[in-house]
């Protein structure tokens, strides 16, 4: 099976830019990995990896990055958003001859809010993905299978948050993550819903900044929001 999905880097590079332009020092992203391969057998979905055009898109998106502030790389434990953070450290290091530190994984950016997963993808598999977070967002899915919508949220803005206040005025966390991590930050924090405004592309994400000692997020879709 092979889903069609818009590639967002360009959105996402505008997004970062725009900020840096406009004096913002310390920001933090997190994106969705690379145009992937899809399963037949749901089973086998943690381990499909990027196709050959999505390992061009990351290493684009890579060599599209400003050449400061430096990007430290963050990834999920999945194979398919390390392969993307290895490839966009290629790209930039390929455009900007700047090492870049090896990439940390965290549980944080893989689906640590799925709970039972034989029964979630079950659900998926009788509801449809897009009917599934619509029941998960409106508290029809029980806690133990998926963890709450809105805590999920939360938890990963402190995540974003924290990248923010460990890095130098010089660097940008990039953080590649699943499009399941970002709905919940869209919805959230940002008040997109998926049903109006479209599904996460590939490299699509939200942007954190810290200004004058608050907090924002924001995407190409929307203004800012305070976190």
């Amino acid at each position: 099976m092979k889903l069609k999905h818009e590639v967002r880097s360009r959105q996402t590079i505008e997004t970062i830019t725009g900020l840096l332009n406009n004096g913002i020092k310390k920001i933090s992203v997190i994106i969705r990995h690379s145009d992937r391969f899809f399963p037949k057998e749901a089973r086998m979905e943690p381990f499909m990896g990027l196709t050959e055009g999505g390992k061009s898109f990351a290493l684009e998106l890579g060599k599209s990055l400003p050449g400061n502030p430096v990007p430290r790389l963050f990834s999920s434990t999945f194979g398919r958003c390390i392969e993307t953070a290895y490839l966009i450290d290629k790209g930039y290091t390929q455009q900007y001859k700047t090492p870049v530190a090896h990439t940390v994984t965290s549980d944080y950016l893989a689906p640590f809010y799925i709970k039972d997963i034989e029964r979630a993808i079950h659900m998926v598999e009788t509801q449809g993905s897009e009917q599934f977070i619509r029941n998960w967002f409106d508290n029809k899915i029980d806690d133990g299978i998926m963890e709450n919508p809105e805590k999920t949220s939360a938890i990963l803005s402190e995540y974003m948050i924290d990248r923010l206040k460990e890095i130098d005025d010089n660097q940008i966390a990039v953080c590649v993550s699943h499009d399941w991590n970002i709905f919940p930050l869209k919805e959230f924090k940002l008040g997109l819903p998926h049903e109006t405004k479209g599904d996460v592309g590939y490299l699509d994400g939200v942007v954190f900044y810290e200004n004058g000692g608050h907090y924002f997020a924001t995407s190409f879709q929307c203004d800012p929001c305070p976190v």
